[in-house]
């Protein structure tokens, strides 16, 4: 019920101030925050045992409060115009922890084709087209969904990651060879599917 004061943007600042950002510490490997003081560069049990595929990931908020309710307003309700508020943070994410990287092309997390036909669009693609215009760089589809994994919600991380495993391909290895690129995701729960895009990545090149 708050007003918004920033042209084509949907979230309040009171809104937006509460929503959860995350900040250090947090695992250098996948980002996800820990409660408490490290005092040093901080690794999780999962990333140290599984060692994801992914260089770096990173999440701009928790999944909870006022982002919640915009993802999930994204994903599930057609709400689109909220995409640029959710850009905004990805393209805060990006200053923060890649600018010192190459990057040749936003690529995204893609959807099998019956539940894009279903939901008419990929939020995670939208997400990724926003930033891509924000960071003046291409928007890619590097991948496809060989299978639809369905909805991985009650699934422990060990069987995140089985569910997936498999069920992407890339979609030109030969143009894909040697580029540098950050994958998309709307929300980040155990990295099993941001993973396993890396790993099909890096196998191509």
């Amino acid at each position: 019920g708050g007003e918004v004061d920033r042209p084509a943007r949907h979230l309040c600042w009171a809104c937006a101030a509460t929503g959860g950002f995350i900040e250090a510490p947090y695992c250098e490997r996948c980002g996800d925050p820990v409660d408490g003081v490290t005092g040093h560069a901080y690794t999780c049990g999962w990333c140290a045992r599984e060692r994801p595929d992914f260089v770096r990931a990173r999440s701009a908020v928790r999944y909870r409060g006022p982002w919640r309710h915009a993802i999930h307003a994204l994903k599930y309700e057609g709400q689109l115009c909220v995409a640029e508020d959710l850009a905004d943070l990805l393209q805060a994410v990006w200053t923060t922890h890649f600018a010192d990287r190459p990057l040749d092309a936003v690529t995204y997390v893609p959807l099998h084709a019956r539940r894009e036909r279903e939901r008419t669009y990929n939020q995670a693609r939208v997400l990724a087209q926003g930033l891509g215009r924000r960071l003046r760089r291409p928007l890619l589809t590097a991948l496809r969904r060989l299978r639809d994994t369905g909805s991985q919600t009650e699934l422990d991380a060990a069987r995140r990651r089985e569910n997936v495993r498999g069920a992407f391909a890339a979609v030109d290895a030969d143009w894909l060879r040697g580029r540098h690129l950050l994958v998309i995701d709307d929300v980040m729960t155990t990295g099993a599917t941001v993973g396993e895009c890396a790993r099909v990545l890096n196998g191509a090149g």
